[in-house]
């Protein structure tokens, strides 16, 4: 097969008005050559001839093995030697390394489709790194991301923490910042949300149910099910967090909802050809509104011992209690924002949750009442034996020992 840089100068000595013989001698091919390609009007092709490999007879089911269980080369070699393959692994690396972009693309098929407004909406939590406090501790930061499928508006808030409660209140303030709910939450597999793949959280499923909402999860290992938020989530660490400094949680979620506004809802969205915002208010007409049912109330409870600082330790932190509860059991509730302890049906103190283990949530009122008790001096413990002083006891004269002395 000849180059096209020889066919070519073939045809230009032709076209000089040399002969064929004359051709051959300054080309050095052969009479029928030339004329081949003196008739050619192109270049033909170069056909590469089919070559016969030890492995053509098993590539249908080394094939179908790939695609069903992704099997390494050392297993697939395994079980096509077993059916009398003689050849070499490299032959067989070489072949399924052409299945490999066919797979990866089969697996990454998703049909996507878009939903009416007010139908379903997206939830995902994202790890967002370990940050030294003021006391030099590393605390991890969440960021918790709900989208509108529709309209594509969202909601975000950072936490330290992706416990239930945690993320209940996440939802609910959602609610409140969307003015509403959608039918169904679409999440992935959190333990929050699904216990394992048969049972769902029965204290996530009551709070949805209160709200009227169905939760669906996607299937696991396929994330691109709920793409909306997954896009969501590298949107937000791209153009709200890199580069940005923060003095603290609240200032975090201040900017965060200045982004949202002015930034994020207000772009001209890729695939709705609408900013978000616009779509928002078309959508909130047909949300779930705020008000049709009453809040909900998550409530945890667990039973602790008062210490000896006047202090019950709950999740890592230490809170407060009047120091007249010292050593007596108490009842703690945790809700969304606040932590209750109980004395029986009495509450004798209500904080705010602490933002990260390890903290002391106090009352001043609590330190007040224990320095006081502190000042007080106890009583004298009395013994537990007696002296009665009943024997009378003789007193020698000191004549006696002035006898002795002399």
């Amino acid at each position: 097969m000849l180059r096209m840089e020889k066919w070519m100068d073939i045809k230009m000595l032709k076209q000089e008005g040399h002969s064929i013989r004359k051709i051959c001698e300054l080309t050095g091919y052969s009479r029928n050559t030339v004329r081949k390609i003196l008739r050619e009007k192109a270049p033909q092709a170069f056909n590469q001839p089919e070559r016969k490999s030890l492995l053509d007879q098993f590539k249908p089911y080394i094939e179908q093995r790939y695609q069903q269980c992704a099997l390494s080369c050392v297993r697939l070699l395994d079980e096509i030697r077993s059916m009398g393959y003689g050849g070499r692994i490299d032959t067989l690396r070489r072949f399924v390394r052409t299945l490999k972009p066919a797979t990866r693309a089969r697996q990454k098929m998703t049909v996507r489709f878009e939903t009416p407004p007010g139908k379903q909406s997206q939830a995902d939590w994202s790890y967002c790194g370990r940050f030294a406090d003021s006391k030099g501790k590393l605390i991890s930061i969440y960021c918790f991301v709900i989208i509108l499928s529709y309209s594509r508006a969202m909601y975000v808030e950072f936490t330290t923490s992706m416990k239930l409660p945690i993320l209940i209140g996440c939802h609910l303030r959602a609610f409140g910042y969307f003015n509403g709910w959608t039918e169904t939450i679409l999440y992935d597999n959190m333990k929050q949300v699904r216990i394992d793949g048969e049972t769902l959280n029965p204290l996530f499923v009551d709070f949805a149910s209160h709200y009227g909402i169905t939760i669906k999860t996607h299937q696991p290992r396929r994330p691109r099910t709920k793409g909306k938020v997954e896009r969501m989530v590298d949107y937000i660490k791209d153009n709200f967090l890199n580069g940005r400094t923060f003095s603290d949680l609240g200032d975090l979620n201040t900017q965060s909802l200045h982004w949202l506004q002015n930034v994020a809802h207000a772009r001209v969205h890729a695939t709705t050809g609408a900013q978000p915002a616009v779509l928002l208010e078309q959508e909130r007409a047909y949300l779930t509104p705020l008000g049709q049912v009453a809040p909900y109330q998550l409530t945890l409870k667990d039973s602790r011992v008062v210490d000896a600082s006047g202090f019950v330790r709950y999740r890592g932190s230490r809170y407060s209690v009047p120091p007249a509860h010292v050593g007596g059991a108490v009842l703690v509730e945790e809700g969304a924002t606040a932590l209750r302890i109980r004395s029986g049906d009495l509450i004798i103190a209500e904080h705010k949750l602490a933002q990260a283990p390890g903290a002391c949530v106090s009352q001043p009122e609590h330190i007040e009442q224990l320095w006081q008790l502190s000042l007080k001096r106890a009583p004298q413990p009395q013994p537990n034996w007696q002296v009665t002083f009943e024997q009378q006891v003789e007193t020698p004269s000191l004549a006696l020992y002035e006898e002795v002395a002399q």
